[in-house]
């Protein structure tokens, strides 16, 4: 208790926040731990791994709202965080960004080192010839209209906030929160209707792994751009101090960005099925150079194959 009240009372002149002790931490890491073990236990079918496992989302999700309340509490209402505070938070959300980008580019160079080469396991073709690929005119050019437009709206709605026009940034939320609700729902829908799946060897771990973690995204993007929007209507931010709502628009922007791919993913199928042939065919013609001076009669095919 004394030392409860000793921060509690706890006088500063300078510009950084000492955040107040908080529960919030600990309790965390027990539910993280409860989520993770339980996922396990239920894999293994161990009895009480479901329970386990609810148990530990629910507390992680509870611990979500409670943290980020006492975040905002001290942001609106305690005026903690100072000038010399925020850049700290921007520079925590750069890197934060950055570190998200590194995620995705192991699954882009994974999706490039399986087709520009494909191995003799998936038939020495990209796409493996038993897949067979979703149209790129189709859910994929849609989405990637709908977020991107979406960008333009989040940005809409980042210039009406410092210009202090509250109607126009709750007008550009509103329609960013609808794009990314369509997008939500038509990869949904592509999903099911999809005529491959994750176990369908590299092409369907490459695709579901790629495109659902960016839908995941998506879908943390669109909860924060709704808690600004709240908090927008609640007349927590001003046009000097918004960087809750900044950091939504940055993360969004990435989301944009990551979203090109669901274009580029699909047309480079085609490049890249191209310069597998070219390859193999080089790569063959070299090995068997020697072999074809004494065999005239053999000849290789751009397929790699003698014929």
């Amino acid at each position: 208790m004394y030392l409860y009240k000793s921060f509690t009372y706890l006088k500063t002149t300078h510009s950084y926040h000492l955040v107040d002790p908080s529960p919030w931490p600990i309790v965390a890491a027990f539910a993280a731990f409860m989520l993770t073990t339980g996922l396990v236990c239920y894999m293994q079918r161990f009895i009480g791994g479901w329970s386990l496992f609810i148990t530990g989302f629910t507390a992680i999700l509870y611990v979500m709202y409670t943290w980020w309340r006492d975040v905002i509490r001290e942001a609106t209402f305690e005026d903690t965080h100072t000038v010399v505070v925020q850049k700290g938070l921007r520079l925590g959300m750069i890197l934060f960004i950055v570190s998200e980008v590194m995620f995705f580019f192991a699954f882009f160079w994974a999706f490039f080192h399986s087709s520009v080469a494909p191995v003799y396991n998936v038939g020495g073709v990209w796409p493996p010839k038993a897949i067979t690929t979703i149209n790129t005119y189709t859910v994929p050019l849609t989405n990637t209209f709908f977020l991107l437009t979406s960008g333009a709206t989040v940005t809409w709605a980042h210039h009406a906030i410092l210009a202090r026009a509250k109607r126009h940034t709750i007008i550009a939320l509103i329609f960013t929160l609808i794009l990314a609700s369509l997008f939500t729902g038509l990869q949904g829908l592509e999903y099911v209707n999809a005529p491959f799946n994750i176990s369908d060897g590299v092409y369907g771990s490459c695709f579901y792994m790629a495109t659902g973690f960016h839908g995941f995204h998506v879908f943390v993007g669109t909860i924060a751009l709704f808690i600004s929007f709240i908090r927008v209507v609640l007349n927590h931010f001003t046009n000097k101090h918004h960087f809750g709502f900044e950091s939504a628009i940055w993360y969004w922007h990435f989301v944009d960005g990551a979203g090109v791919k669901h274009v580029t993913f699909r047309y480079f199928i085609y490049f890249a099925q191209r310069a597998s042939v070219i390859f193999r065919f080089h790569a063959w013609e070299h090995l068997t150079s020697s072999f074809r001076l004494y065999n005239p009669s053999y000849s290789i095919s751009a397929e790699g194959c003698y014929k």
